[in-house]
């Protein structure tokens, strides 16, 4: 296994190391909110790092491989839905976000599979590339507000921030919805599922 195939890897075993430190939050001893924060902070920096890393390594030294394709687009939906659920609980997520992106997630995920049986690349459009963004901001401003939450009590900064991370969330979940459309639009237009037996 590669460098690159390594790193996804390694942002796999970060997702349920994150799941755990999000559940020591809901723990009763003292300190579980600090600890909980802190070790969040570290799983998510760890993934989103590992995840930079894997793709221009892969890139710059011509290590892409089959193995890769397929996980590393796993491990973004894991990590990401993985991150949303805590986020939801916590309640810094709108449900109804959650569930557009989830459905889009995965439903991208088998059209994903059905375009790789048909030896067809999923095409790049600009939905996708913002809705990657706006999750990557969105979830860095939830981490940063658990992490503050840990360390400071409440105020009238928290009405602000959650203001901003429903926006956040809200945009995330348009353009993930968007992103899904247009994918489905292309796929459907270049008739690329059309010699499948059913």
């Amino acid at each position: 296994m590669n460098v690159p195939n390594r790193l996804t890897v390694l942002r796999l075993i970060m997702v349920p190391v994150f799941f755990i430190s999000f559940s020591i939050s809901l723990l009763s001893f003292p300190s579980a909110h600090v600890i909980s924060a802190v070790m969040m902070f570290i799983c998510y920096a760890v993934a989103e790092l590992s995840d930079l890393l894997d793709g221009k390594i892969a890139r710059k030294y011509n290590l892409v491989t089959d193995l890769g394709k397929v996980m590393d687009p796993f491990a973004d939906t894991l990590s990401h839905l993985t991150f949303f659920v805590c986020f939801m609980y916590r309640g810094i997520m709108p449900v109804w976000a959650f569930i557009i992106i989830m459905w889009r997630e995965f439903s991208i995920l088998f059209m994903r599979m059905l375009m790789m049986r048909a030896g067809k690349a999923m095409p790049a459009n600009i939905w996708g590339k913002s809705k990657t963004v706006l999750y990557a901001i969105a979830s860095i401003f939830s981490i940063v507000y658990i992490v503050v939450s840990a360390f400071f009590a409440a105020g009238g900064w928290n009405d602000v921030y959650e203001t901003v991370l429903y926006v956040l969330f809200s945009l995330s979940a348009i353009a993930s919805l968007l992103s899904f459309i247009t994918y489905l639009l292309s796929v459907l237009r270049s008739g690329a599922l059309s010699g499948m037996t059913r």
